[in-house]
């Protein structure tokens, strides 16, 4: 039984030297831009709405785009900004494919709902930029936020929607319930209403026409047991409600390493994103 809801969704204090991954973070991230800038492949703060954070940067490949990977940053809603993230486009960029990372308003200027509906906004103007498969993926508050982009009532156009192949949600909050016990509530502020229509858990799939939504639910094995709950959570819940799932474990990794393998064309991660889930019989 929990009795700490802010121990159960305290990352850092049970990672050895966090404080040392923002900065780290910032630093290869900005390395990445410059590069990518002087190779003529990146657009940055290309503006989707009206507020100072609707802006999303554009990493493109060296020849024609074969889709386009919208990432989404983490941070429980309430810090951080795309520029920490540039670099864990790599890993697609690499196998040919564009990928956008959109920035968010923040809590408590922006309540969760807000930023759904940012998100989907985000996701719809670059699919008006790339042709081609739609593939989402995100951190932790991104995670919730791209499984969002595929609920019943999500924010993306239908258009939009029938071109998402695949949705990886990374250590997702899927069941924002628990949050609300916590003192960061103070700052995102769900109340009961908002956590029950903001929770893909409690929501169900969108049914496109043709292939069924495909998310895999990935964690790391040695991540806080809440965040292993949360992740293995939305997998089950949506089996048998018309949308294809798995439920990954990473092992040796921890929340805040389990989004290295982004960064790494061959890695796992990378090409289960890219891949989409492979049913038995295909």
């Amino acid at each position: 039984m929990i009795t700490d809801w802010d121990d159960a969704y305290a990352n850092g204090d049970h990672i050895e030297d966090a404080a040392s991954y923002p900065p780290a973070w910032a630093t290869a991230a900005a390395d990445f831009r410059t590069n990518m800038l002087t190779r003529n492949q990146a657009r940055l703060d290309v503006p989707y709405g009206i507020s100072d954070r609707e802006k999303y940067d554009l990493f493109l490949p060296a020849g024609t785009p074969q889709g386009v990977v919208v990432f989404v940053h983490g941070g429980y809603w309430k810090a951080f900004d795309k520029s920490y993230w540039s670099h864990f486009a790599n890993g697609a960029l690499k196998q040919g494919w564009a990928v956008c990372l959109p920035g968010y308003s923040l809590a408590p200027e922006a309540r969760l709902s807000d930023i759904t509906r940012q998100i989907g906004t985000a996701i719809d103007h670059v699919a008006g930029t790339i042709n081609g498969p739609i593939h989402l993926t995100g951190h932790s508050a991104g995670g919730h936020l791209v499984s969002r982009m595929v609920c019943a009532n999500t924010p993306v156009s239908l258009t939009t929607l029938a071109r998402i192949g695949h949705v990886m949600s990374i250590s997702g909050l899927h069941d924002l319930r628990p949050l609300c016990r916590t003192a960061m509530n103070d700052t995102l502020k769900i109340d009961d209403y908002e956590a029950n229509a903001e929770s893909a858990a409690l929501l169900r799939p969108a049914q496109p026409p043709g292939k069924p939504i495909q998310i895999t639910c990935w964690v790391g094995a040695n991540e806080r047991p809440e965040f292993i709950r949360q992740n293995d959570l939305l997998a089950n819940i949506w089996t048998g409600l018309g949308a294809t799932t798995q439920s990954i474990h990473a092992p040796d990794k921890h929340h805040f390493n389990v989004i290295d393998d982004l960064a790494d064309p061959q890695s796992d991660m990378t090409c289960c994103l890219l891949a989409g889930i492979i049913e038995d019989g295909e």
